[in-house]
């Protein structure tokens, strides 16, 4: 899935964020999310491969060790916390954010 919810207002993407996770409970079928929200990468993963900008390639795999289902007040979690934090460093690392 690329960017699916990119376009969506917030209401609607959370909704369909778990809508998703509901689906895959039901299915276990391997999902692959493209997304460029960290929140939402963490929040619907398992694995998050952080990637370098051109060229791209993988520079960390982070395990996202979260119990399932998330709800919506996961991302209060210090788990979630610290997987943000870990994800801004890398992309900070790499210069991609900047202070």
């Amino acid at each position: 899935m690329d960017e699916p919810f990119g376009a969506l207002d917030a209401l609607t993407r959370a909704q369909l964020q778990i809508d998703l996770q509901n689906i895959w409970q039901a299915s276990k079928k391997t999902v692959v999310f493209v997304t460029h929200s960290i929140e939402e990468a963490v929040f619907l993963s398992d694995r998050v491969i952080v990637m370098t900008p051109r060229p791209g390639r993988v520079r960390e795999v982070i395990e996202v060790d979260l119990p399932r289902p998330r709800r919506l007040d996961s991302r209060d979690s210090p788990a979630f916390v610290d997987a943000i934090r870990r994800v801004n460093r890398l992309f900070h690392d790499m210069g991609v954010i900047r202070d």
